[in-house]
């Protein structure tokens, strides 16, 4: 109890040597404003095409053209190995495309990858639709950068992002948006 008194006592006495004029710390003026140094407001984010544009090289090396597949549904997956919502996706994207002749799958891979680590993953979890992996520093830019996976469009036949989604997608959920836009099922 006693060096708690003194402790008190110790800082009292410190406290009460100080003053506001000793240890006021004042800050210069502030600049007057002008308009050219005001701050500049923020650009707006530039608009995304109505029709969007995508070509990538697949992952066995072939050219793909989001423009060749007009007439059918596409559906453009963002996705990386790490991700275990995407991962889920894969098996029912598998089966959505085998099952369409009206709806096609490009998954981009949006991660840097070695080669033989994406082989790997595709012994454990195939892909049995076009796949490319992207430059995360050059992302198609008809299409918004990620800010989170996985990242999904729904292209419509006549080229228009039908609807987009954040966050894992079913059949169910894009079977829905398919319906509701007129469509109705086409086996393959």
């Amino acid at each position: 109890m006693k060096n708690k008194t003194g402790f008190l006592f110790a800082a009292l006495i410190c406290l009460g040597a100080c003053n506001k004029k000793d240890t006021a710390i004042e800050a210069p003026p502030a600049p007057e404003m002008t308009a050219a140094a005001a701050p500049a407001e923020p650009a707006a984010p530039a608009k995304k095409p109505e029709v969007p544009t995508l070509e990538v090289t697949t992952y066995d090396g072939k050219p793909y053209k989001l423009a060749d597949h007009r007439g059918k549904w596409v559906v453009v997956n963002f996705w990386a190995t790490w991700c275990e919502p995407c991962k889920k996706e894969i098996p029912d994207f598998n089966k959505l495309d085998q099952a369409r002749d009206d709806v096609d799958f490009i998954g981009l891979a949006y991660e840097e990858i070695e080669r033989a680590d994406m082989d790997a993953f595709l012994k454990v979890i195939p892909i049995n639709y076009p796949m490319a992996i992207l430059d995360v520093y050059s992302p198609p830019a008809d299409f918004d950068t990620p800010v989170g996976l996985p990242l999904t469009y729904v292209i419509a036949p006549d080229g228009k992002v039908a609807s987009k989604f954040l966050g894992p997608v079913t059949m169910a959920d894009l079977e829905k948006v398919l319906v509701n836009s007129g469509k109705t099922s086409a086996a393959k």
